[in-house]
């Protein structure tokens, strides 16, 4: 638990009193000799969710939240469209896992264990070189968290959103899962509600610019669990931010979940860029809910990487509010062999004359899934619209599979909006074009690979860049 954690909200403080929860250790296996603090039983229930409340010393309205959101939970049904989640069994994740370390803003005070694995990440090193601040979340909590000075003197706030909660009570409160993520919206957004911990809050002050990204990673270590991490994020008038988070989890047996939830609220005249690469390992259902809104004149670009996992369903979507609000999606999302990547872009139009531009790129390999699912919707009142949609897939052999679920609301006549998909094969033209000017097979698939993904590739920082090339290579030999 944060050592911030028990400064006292300005509002009411709510005592709850302690729940006594058997703690089951032999359950937990990392891939480091970490030893967890604190571990809830695998399974769902309020006494879980009341505890994970407790333990984080939280004000009453959060506790509320949680027990209404659980309520919600227990009655709705999993989704059955998109990749089978039948044998995603709820009652085997534990979910909640107390790294067993008080959050810092320095390095050589986290961990020895939990340091190697982030340092074998490259985190802090990435801090050195190019960026404004960083934060690391290890399962159900943040282990680190800091911000250049520079940025805190502006009023630029970069917290873990367990410590924001105390600090800045009416700021959280009037944003979290209100009218951006309303807590009743899916069943594992009810789900994340009840039993967050960890992630990022970030406030960027009117008319201040963000000059270098704001990061956080997010480690998922332990067997059978589950991370739940919230990020809240407002840019306010005028301002400008780009946000990095980088996602992983080493493999287990057991099937893992993530369901985190990104709020994002780009106020008028705001740039705000959202970069994810997400890298969990092949046990991992990855089922996280992404969506911003973006008012007059303000600019949502997202950029994701979406591979590793097991089943994937992640869609983010911008719902454009005010007059010229302009919201972009470029994505890719590799399946291999036992992998459902269901990802693609949601855009509303809710007012007039704001445009979308949506770029969806796949790969497959070795049997994998890989399936666009987007929408494009115009309300009626909103008049001359522009959107384009732009699918592209990759098929590396022909075990593979590529589907697109398009969906299309026009409700103003005024509007333009376009759809193009394309599903393209490595040919074996193209292979003996490539071979007989000295490149192997595989030096051959990386080439045209390289050249199908160069879209997503150029819009991520340099060293962003050269990761998500390395990542891609490697499924691609099958590593």
């Amino acid at each position: 638990m944060s050592n911030s954690s028990n400064k006292k909200s300005k509002g009411k403080e709510h005592k709850s009193k302690t729940i006594n929860v058997d703690i089951n250790r032999d359950i937990y296996d990392t891939a480091d000799d970490h030893s967890p603090k604190f571990i809830a039983n695998p399974g769902i229930n309020e006494q879980i969710v009341r505890l994970i409340s407790n333990t984080k010393q939280e004000p009453e309205w959060m506790l509320n939240i949680r027990l209404k959101a659980f309520k919600l939970f227990q009655k709705t049904a999993i989704p059955t469209w998109g990749p089978d989640l039948s044998e995603l069994d709820l009652n085997k994740i534990i979910y909640f896992i107390d790294p067993n370390a008080t959050e810092t803003n320095s390095w050589d005070q986290v961990p020895d264990e939990i340091k190697e694995t982030f340092e074998k990440l490259g985190i802090p090193e990435a801090e050195k070189k190019a960026l404004a601040g960083v934060g690391a979340q290890y399962d159900s909590g943040m282990v680190y968290h800091n911000l250049q000075k520079k940025l805190k003197d502006q009023g630029v706030i970069f917290e873990n959103m367990d410590v924001a909660i105390h600090k800045y009570p009416d700021l959280v409160k009037k944003h979290f899962m209100t009218s951006c993520i309303p807590v009743n919206d899916h069943k594992f957004v009810m789900l994340h509600a009840a039993v967050w911990s960890g992630g990022t809050f970030i406030y960027i002050p009117k008319n201040i610019k963000v000059d270098l990204p704001l990061q956080a990673y997010f480690r998922m270590n332990g067997k059978q669990g589950g991370q739940f991490e919230h990020t809240l994020i407002i840019v306010d008038e005028g301002a400008e931010l780009h946000y990095i988070e980088g996602c992983s989890s080493p493999r287990y047996q057991q099937s893992s979940l993530h369901a985190g939830c990104v709020e994002i609220f780009v106020k008028e005249g705001a740039t705000m860029r959202y970069t994810s690469i997400e890298n969990w390992s092949r046990n991992v259902y990855n089922l996280n809910t992404k969506r911003a809104l973006v008012n007059r004149n303000a600019k949502m670009i997202w950029t994701n990487g979406n591979m590793g996992s097991q089943k994937t369903m992640l869609y983010p979507c911008s719902i454009l509010i005010g007059e010229n609000a302009h919201s972009e999606s470029l994505g890719i999302a590799f399946a291999g062999n036992e992998q459902d990547q269901d990802t693609g872009s949601k855009v509303i139009h809710a007012a007039s004359n704001t445009t979308s531009i949506i770029k969806a790129k796949s790969i497959s390999k070795d049997g994998g899934i890989s399936s666009y699912r987007g929408l494009v919707k115009v309300t009626p009142n909103a008049k001359n619209i522009k959107s384009n949609v732009q699918c592209d897939a990759l098929l590396l052999d022909d075990k593979s599979v590529s589907k697109t679920f398009p969906a299309m609301s026009i409700n103003s006549p005024t509007s333009r909006v376009g759809h193009e998909a394309s599903v393209s094969k490595v040919s074996e033209e193209q292979l003996f074009y490539l071979q007989s000017r000295g490149l192997s097979e595989e030096q051959a698939i990386k080439v045209i690979v390289g050249g199908f993904i160069s879209p997503i590739v150029k819009a991520l920082p340099l060293e962003y860049a050269i990761e998500l090339n390395k990542l891609i290579e490697l499924e691609v030999e099958g590593m």
